[in-house]
């Protein structure tokens, strides 16, 4: 069996008094300590996934369903081929779900929460990027027939979310105005990266 990724340093968020690991665009995390994952979300999503028996879970924080960089092309293959990385949504969920599998979940009995997909940013109004990556996350979740118990997706409001990985509880900020042109500045510098980099490698409201 190949050697499981070390995880990311911790911090202590005092918002939900616990230890918390940071995730931004394009990170996932597989935990089976008793830690918080918690990202922002925008336009992205965040599917947090857990098996309930083995109290192992994660969360990915993806940026777009595919490799489609234009506004209503969601079919677009990435350059690169099959190099693809987290930032997509697709290999972002191959990548959670093999990492849970690798630490003794099983796919039966992975069980999933999903959020964000804010239509946040301007410019994209024939099928926002908000819409399209809530909409693949659902379809995704339902082809791979793992049950979604709660989600928050859609509106135009940008989000923190904070996930218990052992255990699958969910916490849920919509975030106030202020915070949103925050967002949407940071999510455009990630979108704008896509064209110039290379390609690597229930809820509760609080």
């Amino acid at each position: 069996m190949p050697p499981v990724p070390a995880e990311p340093a911790t911090y202590y968020d005092s918002a939900i008094d616990s230890e918390a690991i940071k995730l931004l665009p394009a990170d996932y995390v597989v935990t089976d300590r008793p830690v918080a994952l918690v990202t922002l979300l925008g336009s992205c999503v965040a599917a947090c996934l857990y098996d309930p028996t083995m109290a192992v879970g994660g969360m990915n924080h993806f940026m777009l369903p595919d490799g489609g960089v234009a506004d209503g092309d969601a079919r677009a293959v990435p350059a690169g081929g099959d190099t693809v990385s987290a930032r997509y949504g697709m290999h972002a969920m191959e990548l959670l779900i093999n990492d849970l599998l690798k630490r003794g979940a099983r796919r039966q009995r992975l069980l999933a929460k999903v959020f964000g997909g804010g239509n946040v940013l301007s410019g994209f109004q024939t099928d926002p990027i908000g819409t399209r990556n809530a909409r693949f996350v659902l379809e995704y979740l339902r082809a791979e027939r793992i049950p979604v118990l709660a989600e928050d997706l859609g509106d135009i409001h940008p989000r923190k979310v904070c996930f218990f990985a052992q255990t699958g509880r969910a916490l849920v900020r919509r975030l106030p105005a202020t915070r949103e042109a925050e967002i949407a500045k940071l999510e455009r510098a990630y979108y704008g990266q896509l064209t110039q980099a290379p390609v690597a490698g229930s809820v509760e409201l609080f």
